[in-house]
């Protein structure tokens, strides 16, 4: 056999290489109960809003059933409300948009009922002073990070940082311009979370790393802030030639 035959031979025994997965592909998440902590906030308010306005099945979360009842009752469509634990037991995605101040009780108060869930940090550290706001850095790195360290058994990403509370949460807004940065370890998980953020009209999902990345995300939030005060807007952002 000659050098060219075995190469020929070597060649055609070598399994296809798979195609890449299309980045655009992504699950059906419509059928899943997407859980607010911290629904009864402004961020939280209007995240649940809008997947519910989309068809999805919502339940907010807070410390206090009845303020949760209260906030799920005015936004009707299907919204419920009930205490934290309850919200993330009931839940298969877990929104966390608590107040930074008490992220890290919250969660650690949760992580029995949270083990084993999708859970989507969306929490900016931030400072506020006389020169506005600014990023705040956690001991673990970021809150995405913090969240990860609390609660080991569940399977956290980041999202949802940068949008207007004030466009979440007006009805005359049908669609709303912007992309969701998405973190996180694992493909499977991302996938799901940037198909959630699809689920709002003129939303995308876009990966952006893993959460070793999620500070400079939580921290640009503070950027939004300084560009909405200065051309009171309600800035986001869009990611280019993707």
């Amino acid at each position: 056999m000659t050098s060219t035959d075995s190469a020929q031979n070597t060649s055609e025994k070598a399994p296809a290489k798979a195609p890449a997965k299309d980045p655009w592909e992504l699950p059906d998440v419509s059928g899943l109960v997407v859980g607010v902590l911290g629904g009864t906030g402004d961020q939280g308010r209007g995240l649940a809003y809008r997947l519910a306005r989309a068809g999805q099945k919502v339940i907010i979360g807070s410390r206090a059933a009845e303020r949760a009842r209260t906030a799920a009752e005015e936004l009707g469509l299907g919204v419920e409300g009930t205490e934290n634990a309850e919200c993330a037991r009931r839940s298969d995605i877990v929104i966390v948009a608590v107040p930074w101040d008490g992220h890290g009780k919250t969660l650690e108060a949760l992580r029995e009922e949270l083990a084993g869930k999708l859970v989507v940090d969306c929490v900016n550290p931030l400072g506020f002073d006389k020169k506005g706001a600014y990023a705040l850095t956690p001991e673990e790195g970021s809150a995405a990070e913090q969240a990860a360290a609390l609660l080991p058994d569940s399977r956290v990403t980041a999202a949802f940082h940068h949008l207007s509370a004030v466009l979440l949460q007006d009805p005359d807004v049908e669609e709303i311009d912007t992309d969701v940065m998405v973190l996180g370890e694992k493909r499977a998980d991302t996938d799901l979370v940037q198909a959630l953020a699809a689920r709002i009209p003129g939303m995308r999902g876009i990966f952006a790393g893993r959460l070793r990345n999620a500070h400079q995300v939580e921290s640009l939030v503070a950027n939004l802030i300084s560009v909405n005060r200065r051309y009171k807007a309600h800035a986001g952002l869009r990611v280019t030639d993707v």
